[in-house]
């Protein structure tokens, strides 16, 4: 009997053992799930409760009829690298100067370098943040700089090639600071309501936000087979002097002849070493440094109706004010009540004189020297839209050396 049974389970086991062994056994992965019909459905609902869209006209000079350059190939111009975009960020003051000196080290030691502009916003970002702490609160922290604050980071941080520090994380393509710099705002703006002013604490926490979106920033690094920290690199490849570079400004509210401080939210640390001339001298000294090999950092106002991103143009339309009457009273009324403001930093590469007057070949790392297609990264300015709306200037001094020994005596 106990034999019989035994025999019986062995029989069913194996039995069950054939039927399980020929079951299909399923598998599973992850994957992303889609709906078509759910995804239009949305957009319809949403498209029935939102307004139509209307489109915004902008105010702009009509350019019929002038005779305006074309193409960069028309302009005397000297050595710049090409232009690249400084994408959704504030940075034009970093791009502008950082392409500025690359031209300087063309110049004066006849050597091609493409320098980081990332790493000179990212120091510039933190050194903002302590001197917001300082400041408790009550000063500008924003994106944007001016031309010199490159020049004061490099003093302090020294400088790096794009190849080792390009401030965009892996697969990115495009510069954006929209959400690291709200994430850096929100913070800032929550020391301030809580009082707590601990500027190590502030610059270890905005650093960290840097990092997560820019990456960190290199403490050494080897270009073509040496190995340098920011600071050599600066001193032994970059080989630029800093203290070799001056700004030049007119502005009627200060006495000329003298350094003043350039009374703008971007000029956070109250720089004060922005010499001041009379306009006629102000536009002498852009044509004399042009003409002489000597390319320039402009910043200045971007927002006018002759200002035009379909023909790549800037101009000063008559209805605004005839060219006659373009001066130090013109420019000023407009500094004063705002209708100038600190906008954008570019860099000014070449010249041509046409019809007796100077157009001047504008390097431009914003989106606007984009929108037509046609030549990429370029505007022509017309000389009267500088001496109206383009605030200052850096230069080399030995460019403008015997209008800086005005100011010695």
């Amino acid at each position: 009997m106990y034999k019989k049974i035994s025999l019986s389970l062995i029989l069913f086991a194996a039995i069950i053992s054939t039927v399980y062994s020929q079951v299909r056994r399923d598998s599973a992965d992850f994957i992303i799930m889609k709906n078509e019909f759910w995804n239009e459905m949305l957009k319809e609902m949403d498209a029935f409760k939102s307004e139509p869209v209307k489109e915004k006209k902008s105010f702009k000079m009509d350019f019929t009829g002038y005779d305006i350059p074309t193409s960069p190939a028309q302009f005397t111009k000297y050595r710049f690298n090409e232009p690249v975009s400084q994408g959704y960020t504030g940075t034009c003051w970093s791009f502008s100067t950082t392409s500025l000196l690359e031209s300087e080290v063309y110049r004066i030691h006849n050597k091609k370098i493409k320098l980081s502009e990332m790493h000179t916003a990212y120091w510039e970002y933190i050194e903002k943040a302590k001197g917001y702490v300082r400041a408790r609160g009550n000063q500008s922290f924003g994106e944007g700089s001016q031309a010199n604050a490159v020049l004061r980071i490099w003093k302090q941080y020294g400088a790096v090639p794009e190849e080792v520090y390009n401030g965009m994380l892996p697969g990115q393509k495009h510069h954006d600071h929209r959400v690291m710099f709200e994430e850096m705002n929100n913070f800032l703006k929550g020391l301030k309501t809580s009082n707590i002013w601990n500027e190590e604490f502030a610059a270890k926490t905005i650093k960290s936000i840097l990092n997560k979106y820019l990456g960190e920033p290199p403490a050494s690094f080897t270009y073509n087979g040496k190995e340098y920290t920011p600071k050599e690199f600066l001193e032994k490849e970059i080989q630029i002097n800093p203290d070799d570079y001056v700004d030049i400004i007119s502005l009627m509210q200060e006495d000329y002849w003298k350094q003043i401080e350039y009374p703008v939210p971007d000029n956070w640390w109250h720089n004060k070493d922005y010499y001041n001339v009379p306009l006629d001298i102000y536009m002498d000294l852009i044509k004399k440094s042009i003409s002489n090999g000597y390319t320039i950092c402009i910043g200045g106002d971007v927002s006018e109706a002759g200002y035009d991103s379909r023909n790549q143009v800037a101009m000063v339309p008559t209805f605004d004010i005839p060219s006659d009457y373009i001066d130090q009273y013109a420019r000023q009324f407009r500094f004063t009540n705002g209708t100038t403001g600190d906008d954008h930093g570019l860099h000014l590469v070449g010249y041509m004189v046409k019809d007796g007057k100077y157009w001047f070949l504008i390097k431009d790392s914003g989106a606007g020297s984009r929108a037509s297609g046609n030549n990429p990264g370029f505007y022509y300015y017309h000389e009267d839209y500088i001496k109206l709306k383009m605030l200052t200037f850096m230069v080399h001094k030995d460019a403008v050396i015997d209008v800086l020994e005005k100011f010695k005596k």
